[in-house]
Formats: structure tokens, C-alpha cells, sequence
């Protein structure tokens, strides 16, 4: 228990505000098809250790014809309610948030996507844990984020088993609360993701009941945009430009492990093995949006609200735009 303090202190440092990376890979030349976006500032939202260190890292957040200016956010919900009200044109999230927002009627546009490998997203048991199967966990208590992608990825692994949240106690969360929470034994389990499921493992010996694979989890993250700046051109062609150097980040990071998981951990506040084995385990990398994209995120959606977690259904397709899909390389 002496360790509690030192974990929920790592767990707010990623709920914090994002910074500026050190490990750049390669210096970003101006791009002069843009030229002429002299004077448009593109406002974006980011989490702790998102895409502002992500571009310094790979060397791709200096050179742009437009002015980024940054604003951070604790999660991806009050993101989005920035996106809706005009305070920034688009935002990194994961496959949640999007959800909520248009179910509430925000006007938000998905313009990119992101898949990572699904085994860094656990339900997390503790250590000297009895349950050993998804079916022990009818009637215990369950820690998990509200709207989250574990949230989804809980349904999805209860479902598999038989049951639902009838079935269990669920203890609505954020990582922090039910970092702790799960540390002094308050839940017999946790939903969560990476870099908390690897925070978790290493510092109280957590273990993994079952992992997003197999179809538990999607795997996706998205850019949101403000559908408003889809209607200005040159913030479209500003949009294009930062997309791309967001996808060119991620490919570098596939390649880069140990320098990614440097700055990882230097911004989120982790311990440098915790940010390695998120890293390693994540093969995070751009995708373009097609109609399996697409497919997923409305599975995700329709769990939801057969869940009555959301009011009504969301169409996927009539929230999603593919126009930017040319700016993921094609090697990703």
C-alpha cells in the first residue's frame, strides 16, 4: 500500500496537460504546396502525450504554412464539446467519445482513424485474485471509464460469457479514481487501457483476465473535427497537411520503439518500462477510413445503445468523412 500515492500521482500526470517532446528523428521541411495557408491557425486539441510530442518526436511539428495553436484536454469528452462549440477545429480520441458526442448532437466529422493492437486494452484483475474466468466476474464490482473504450470493451467481453451489466457492479471511474481504487481493493476488476494496464501490471502485479483480441475491442482512435472548419477550404487543405504528419508520426514510431517510449514516458510522467511495454505491445499506426472502419465503430455504437448507454442510435457514415483518406501513406 506504500506504493499507492507514487501510482495515482503517475495516474494524474496522465491526465494532465500534454508538453513538448526532445526526440526528434528528422527536421520537417516547409511544405510549399501549402504556402498560401500563411495566416490560417489550425486549432487543435490534445490529451497528455498526444500528438504534440508525437510530431516533435519524429522530427514533423515544425515547418507547417499554417500556425498550430494547442489547447489540452483531460479526455476526449470535453474535447469534443470544444469541437462542437467552434473553440478548436479537431482533436485526437479514441472510439468512445465520438459516439457520445453525436448521440448528444454535437456537430463533430471523423476525418482520420488510428488502429492499434488490442491487447494493451485488459480487464485487470489483482494479483492474489480467485477469479480466473469472465464468468466469476457475475456479481462483483468493476471499475471502469463511462463511455470509454473499455466501457465498450467490457460489454463486449461480458456478452461473450453471457452476461451483461445486470450482471455485474460497475464502478464508474476515471483512471486515476480506479487506479486507486483497484490498488487498496475496492473493485475485484478493471477496465482499462494502455499505458494504465502496463502502469498496473508492473507496479501492483496486476493480472490480465482477458485482452481486447478476438474481437473484444476495435482497436480504433480517431481525428475529430469541427464540422463547421470542413466548410473553410484552406483549413481543409490545413486539416490534409496535419493528418498526413500525424500518420507519418505513427509510421515512425513502428520503427522507433525505444525514442517514442522515451518521450512517452518523459510526458505522461510513466516510468520508462511502463511507456516500453505500452509501446511495444501497441503498433499504433494511421488507416484510411473504409467501410470495415466504419463497420467497427457502428458495432461499437450499436453497443452502446443496446446498453441504453447512449439515447438513440448513431449513423457512422453520416458522422465520417473520407476525404483526407489520401493523406494516409499507403504503406500504413
Amino acid at each position: 500500500m506504500k506504493k499507492l500515492p507514487a501510482l495515482v500521482t503517475a495516474a494524474v500526470l496522465l491526465l494532465g496537460a500534454a508538453g513538448c517532446a526532445q526526440h526528434k528523428a528528422s527536421a520537417a521541411s516547409p511544405d510549399s504546396a501549402n504556402a498560401d495557408l500563411k495566416g490560417v491557425v489550425l486549432k487543435v486539441g490534445d490529451q497528455k502525450a498526444g500528438a504534440k510530442p508525437l510530431l516533435a518526436a519524429a522530427g514533423l511539428l515544425d515547418g507547417t504554412a499554417y500556425t498550430i495553436q494547442w489547447s489540452n484536454f483531460t479526455s476526449g469528452p470535453p474535447l469534443l464539446e470544444a469541437a462542437n462549440a467552434g473553440a478548436i477545429d479537431l482533436g485526437g480520441v479514441g472510439d468512445a467519445p465520438p459516439i457520445f458526442a453525436a448521440s448528444g448532437g454535437s456537430k463533430i466529422t471523423i476525418v482520420a482513424a488510428t488502429r492499434s493492437a488490442p491487447n494493451g486494452s485488459a480487464i485487470l484483475i489483482p494479483k492474489d485474485s480467485p477469479i480466473t474466468t469472465l464468468a466469476q466476474l457475475k456479481g462483483k464490482k468493476v471499475a471502469v471509464a463511462k463511455g470509454s473504450s473499455s466501457n465498450a470493451h467490457l460489454l463486449n467481453a461480458l456478452a461473450s460469457v453471457g452476461l451483461s451489466f445486470a450482471d455485474i457492479t460497475p464502478a464508474y471511474l476515471q483512471p486515476a479514481d480506479a487506479l486507486a481504487a483497484f490498488s487498496r481493493g475496492s473493485v475485484d476488476a478493471w477496465a482499462i487501457w494502455d499505458p494504465y494496464t502496463a502502469l498496473a501490471q508492473q507496479s501492483t502485479g496486476a493480472k490480465i483476465l482477458v485482452d481486447g483480441s478476438g474481437g473484444l475491442l476495435s482497436g480504433l482512435s480517431f481525428t475529430v473535427a469541427a464540422s463547421s472548419s470542413l466548410r473553410d477550404p484552406k483549413k481543409v487543405r490545413a486539416i490534409r497537411d496535419f493528418v498526413g504528419r500525424l500518420a507519418r508520426a505513427r509510421e515512425w514510431t513502428r520503427s522507433h520503439h525505444d525514442a517514442w517510449a522515451a518521450t512517452w514516458a518523459k510526458e505522461a510522467g510513466i516510468p520508462l518500462a511502463v511507456a516500453k511495454l505500452a509501446v511495444e505491445r501497441a503498433d499504433q499506426h494511421s488507416v484510411v477510413i473504409d467501410d470495415a472502419v466504419v463497420a467497427a465503430e457502428q458495432k461499437t455504437a450499436d453497443v452502446f445503445l443496446a446498453a441504453q448507454l447512449i439515447p438513440n442510435k448513431v449513423d457512422i457514415n453520416a458522422i465520417t468523412d473520407r476525404e483526407f483518406n489520401d493523406a494516409v501513406p499507403a504503406a500504413s
